[in-house]
């Protein structure tokens, strides 16, 4: 079974996107990391989250940019501190987008 990370039904969250397993929304986490959450605190303070699934929540902030606009950098990072080179290591490859899941080197 395949999952689908980040989900949207009218009925939860008054729609708003949100992880898989969680009661958190794409809006939260992206508040969390301008705040300067990094994924270790993240994951600490919300274990019922994955890392897939908190970069899915970065990858869908960035295919609706014009939903999520005041998290972005004006060179199209998102604010704040993204997973390491070796916290990506095992992400699938649609969920390593440097600057926006990867920290911009």
């Amino acid at each position: 079974m395949t999952i689908k990370w980040v989900q949207q039904d009218p009925l939860v969250l008054n729609g708003e996107p949100f992880c898989y397993g969680s009661r958190l929304t794409v809006r939260q986490l992206l508040e969390l990391r301008s705040n300067g959450y990094d994924l270790t605190r993240i994951l600490k303070d919300h274990p019922e989250l994955r890392t897939v699934g908190i970069a899915a929540a970065f990858a869908y902030a960035a295919d609706h940019r014009a939903r999520y606009a005041d998290f972005f950098e004006p060179d199209g990072s998102l604010v704040g501190p993204g997973y390491s080179e070796g916290e990506a290591a095992g992400l699938p490859a649609q969920y390593r987008l440097p600057g926006v899941v990867v920290k911009a080197g």
